[in-house]
């Protein structure tokens, strides 16, 4: 556990334990300074005498509490960034016990020097409570000053409008600064399953914008459990991100909660596994109302699997000293607010998936087989829906740049029509939040008539990523379906026949090899089919446009006692037929 710094002369080891557990205190991204905070630390000012300062960092998290003695607190240099030129992305918070809340000139010189987002003072009276407050930001404006804002009641803090005023700031400085503008997000990257995976992870940062740095490996049968890569190479980690300069750092496992907060506090940087990066990317990238829903959903599922707590400090509703009983814990503030907002989601999300659930019936009804395209991220499927369809959906040589199914209609070589479905891309370690947020988009393959597997002719992970796509098909239940696999980008790479035995070669990007995909969707689609002729007496008429509808006539023939007609179909439908009037005068096996 962090530790209590300063002046801790004279405070008893209870008290010093006590306030160790104000390090674990969950503070939200449009929090300045949570009340139920300010109220312990303000107890705690005046029951000492002395002043007291937090640090928190722009990522929510309570990094240094020092004490200080009745007049001053001394303040150490802590920045999350190095740049000289940008704020530190640490706010101070500090106590002025029997005093007023305002800002000293020495505030103003530490603010100026150690670039903190914020420097605020809050004034304590006898009884622990606060009074009045003080912030100061660094202006962009007037370089080597201040720009002060007093209030007179620290119990209505701006929060909201003093955390804009630090991206605005921050902002700021970015456009000022040469060196940062179109900077990316300097990243290291972590490992412990394998070399390769941890170059798809470098593809996922260069998608979400950041700039690998630096990779880091280390082969383990099983993640730490609690810095995942073990507290050495955790510690060289930290070394080795600080010498480049890194902003974040991305492991390529799931990190549970306490692994997560145990590197921040000992790396002093940002920290995001592959599932909060897939996450990012998926919120850049979605444009529907329904993607956006799943998206949210998907985060807020991750997020409350990692809402910490420890003991009483989180379960008293003013916190400090002398608060009469526990109340409702901020923890569990966090954690119903997120139930209630994913109730919210869930039922818009059902309304959404009861319009596409009728769509999908009245489909049905035309009995229009659905081709759905499904494959690996990036491994072209939607440049291939364009080159079958004549679309223009969105098709980019990145990760996930579809993240909603899409559906045209086609024609095939013998007039039978279709509708080609985009669906979302596949990813090995595809987190189950994402999975279970978008089951009503990934119904599109479960339910489709034909599955077209396209795999990218291109990558040295061919074999690895192709699996990884059965394996997410067997999870959804798309198991029935027949399944044509597709070398995809065969005008980059020339693959040999061995490479995915039984796959058709093309390329969506030329055109060559898609006639021969639609033969080979057709002949899947007419399996277990054979042609038949019948004759549709007049009176009957009605019947052709019911087989039209099924997709089967290849010619019709007018005589003096109906329409002759040739078709493909199955049996089912020609004995429905033969029920409503037609009359079969042969049929053959081919």
């Amino acid at each position: 556990m962090s530790e209590i710094h300063g002046n801790i002369d004279g405070v008893r080891n209870s008290m010093l334990a006590e306030m160790k557990a104000l390090y674990d205190f969950p503070v939200s991204a449009d929090s300045f300074m949570p009340q139920e905070l300010l109220e312990q630390l303000c107890g705690y000012s005046a029951f000492l005498n002395r002043e007291i300062a937090v640090y928190i960092t722009r990522y929510g998290e309570v990094v240094d509490i020092i004490i200080g003695k009745v007049d001053h607190v001394d303040l150490p240099d802590l920045r999350l960034r190095r740049s000289e030129r940008r704020l530190s992305m640490v706010r101070c918070i500090h106590t002025h016990p029997g005093g007023s809340g305002q800002l000293s000139a020495v505030d103003i010189s530490a603010l100026l020097s150690m670039r903190f987002d914020a420097l605020c003072a809050v004034g304590v009276n006898s009884q622990g409570r606060p009074t009045n407050a003080e912030c100061g930001f660094i202006s962009p404006a007037l370089p080597g000053e201040a720009e002060r804002i007093a209030i007179p009641d620290a119990r209505r803090m701006p929060d909201a409008a003093w955390m804009a005023r630090i991206a605005e700031i921050d902002a700021d400085f970015i456009a000022e600064d040469p060196h940062t503008q179109g900077a990316q997000e300097k990243a290291v990257l972590v490992g412990i399953e394998s070399e390769e995976s941890l170059v798809e992870l470098a593809q996922l940062a260069k998608t979400a914008g950041a700039a690998t740095v630096l990779t880091v490996f280390q082969k383990r049968r099983k993640p730490d459990s609690a810095y995942c890569i073990g507290l050495g190479k955790a510690q060289e980690l930290s070394l080795a991100a600080q010498a480049a300069n890194a902003d974040l750092v991305i492991f390529d496992e799931e990190l549970s909660g306490v692994m997560q907060k145990n590197l921040e506090e000992l790396l002093r940087l940002k920290v995001i596994d592959r599932t909060a990066l897939i996450l990012d990317i998926f919120a850049a990238r979605a444009n529907t109302r329904e993607g956006k829903l799943q998206v949210e959903m998907a985060q807020l599922k991750y997020r409350s699997q990692r809402l910490l707590g420890q003991g009483l400090v989180l379960s008293r509703l003013a916190g400090g000293i002398g608060t009469r009983g526990p109340g409702e814990s901020k923890l569990e503030v966090s954690r119903r607010r997120i139930r209630e907002r994913l109730n919210d989601l869930e039922q818009q999300l059902r309304t959404i998936e009861r319009q596409r659930s009728l769509r999908r019936q009245e489909r049905e009804k035309r009995e229009t087989p659905i081709i759905a395209l499904v494959g690996y991220t990036n491994a072209g499927k939607s440049t291939l829906f364009n080159r079958l369809t004549g679309a223009d959906v969105y098709a980019k040589d990145e990760l996930f740049a579809t993240l909603e199914s899409v559906s045209r209609p086609i024609v095939l070589p013998h007039g039978k029509k279709a509708l080609v479905v985009d669906t979302v891309g596949f990813i090995r370690k595809l987190p189950h939040e994402l999975v279970k947020a978008f089951r009503a988009t990934l119904e599109e393959a479960a339910l489709a008539t034909v599955l077209v597997i396209v795999s990218d002719a291109a990558s040295p992970e061919l074999h690895a990523q192709h699996h990884a796509v059965l394996e997410v098909l067997e999870s959804l239940g798309a198991t029935e379906a027949p399944r044509i696999d597709v070398l995809n980008k065969c005008d980059l790479s020339s693959p040999s026949p061995d490479t995915l035995p039984g796959a058709l070669p093309l390329s969506a990007a030329d055109g060559m090899g898609t006639e021969a995909l639609l033969t080979r969707i057709e002949e899947a689609l007419n399996a277990g089919t054979r042609l038949y002729q019948l004759l549709i007496p007049f009176a009957s008429y009605r019947l052709i446009d019911q087989l039209h509808r099924a997709g089967g006539i290849h010619q019709q023939q007018h005589t003096d006692e109906g329409v002759l007609v040739t078709l493909r179909a199955d049996e089912r439908l020609v004995k429905s037929a033969c029920k409503e009037g037609a009359r079969l005068i042969g049929d053959e096996k081919d």
